[in-house]
């Protein structure tokens, strides 16, 4: 059986194309891929063929959330075959100064799988095997599922936000957008104990998934306008604010109702929108942009592999790599999907 790969050529133009078989080199391992996640930077690239500034310039292969088995590892490497790993897209250089700040997030020479900012773009890990750095497998216990392996990335993002977040730990939390992303950080409140973790979007079916993922309340903001009201009251109500959504209304309104002194942590990602900046001045709101993760990758490895969070219920459908247009169609549409994966093994 060919290796495959999910190629983007153009905006809506996806395809399953032959590869050739991968080279390991003396620090890389080959990984037969097991199951991929579909992030909402892979359906910019294929709804728009690209975000930003950032455009798709020549066919690229998508994926950054993956896990997989190992077939080989170099001699020496503490990785064997047939052990499952969880795949960290993120290659910093090591060397330019954000590297030796510990801040290799920002790394001027960053790698990261499935990116067009470079060319030649950086292809993604949606392929059934690929040669992927040894430093960037993580390995998981037996027990673990690939399911579970592939949600380490999105996770590790979810850690790196919510530690630029103050504690948690009986605060009343704002979380706007119930993608994925919304759909980690109401598991994570929870464990880190938010004694009320409000969640809103613009769909039922993705507002269900996030009460299966701990929130306390949702609210209809398509349908209850006013929903949030309660906590707009006393110049806010709301401690800390995990904006996953990036649209402009679910920002000012979540500025409108937090607290002074109050936090904002911005996780959701888009263009330039207008700001409320007289009540983020008026009311001294701590405002947080956040960017990826570092060393997160391991915690977000060590918390699934020690079972300590269930990212199950975002997985609301897994479809063969084989389907990947229908995969990605459906992974857009917010009232049937939340996190669509891709079989590799299917």
């Amino acid at each position: 059986m060919n290796d495959l790969a999910c190629r983007l050529h153009a905006a809506h133009d996806l395809r399953i194309e032959d590869l050739p078989e991968p080279d390991a080199t003396p620090d890389m391992a080959v990984v037969r891929v097991l199951r991929g996640g579909i992030c909402g930077s892979d359906l910019h690239y294929y709804h728009d063929g690209g975000f930003g500034p950032v455009r798709v310039r020549e066919p690229i292969i998508l994926g950054h959330e993956a896990a997989g088995v190992i077939e080989a590892a170099p001699a020496g490497s503490p990785l064997k075959p047939g052990q499952l790993v969880a795949l960290s897209p993120s290659r910093p250089c090591g060397e330019c100064a954000f590297c030796q700040a510990g801040q290799e997030r920002h790394c001027i020479e960053m790698r990261f799988n499935g990116s067009a900012m470079r060319l030649p773009h950086e292809n993604g890990l949606f392929r059934t095997r690929l040669a992927h750095p040894v430093a960037q497998c993580l390995p998981l216990p037996d027990h673990v599922e690939a399911e579970a392996a592939a949600g380490a990335e999105p996770l590790a993002v979810c850690l790196h936000a919510l530690s630029l977040a103050p504690s948690l730990e009986g605060q009343r939390v704002l979380i706007t957008g119930a993608g994925p992303i919304g759909a980690i950080c109401t598991a994570l409140a929870r464990l880190q104990g938010a004694e009320e973790v409000i969640v809103t979007d613009v769909q039922d079916f993705t507002l269900g998934i996030a009460e299966e993922m701990g929130a306390h309340r949702v609210v209809n903001v398509a349908r209850k306008p006013d929903g949030l009201a309660e906590y707009a009251t006393g110049k806010g109500r709301i401690d800390v604010v995990l904006e996953c959504s990036a649209n402009q209304h679910a920002i000012a309104q979540a500025i409108g109702v937090t607290r002074p002194q109050g936090s904002v942590v911005q996780i959701g990602v888009g263009g330039t929108v207008p700001l409320p900046l007289n009540l983020i001045v008026g009311k001294e709101l701590r405002f947080f942009g956040t960017h990826r993760f570092d060393r997160e990758f391991a915690d977000a490895v060590d918390m699934i592999s020690k079972g300590r969070i269930d990212l199950s219920p975002m997985v609301t459908k897994v479809l063969p790599a084989r389907e990947a247009v229908r995969a990605f169609d459906l992974a857009g549409d917010r009232a049937r999907a939340v996190k669509v994966q891709l079989d590799f093994a299917a």
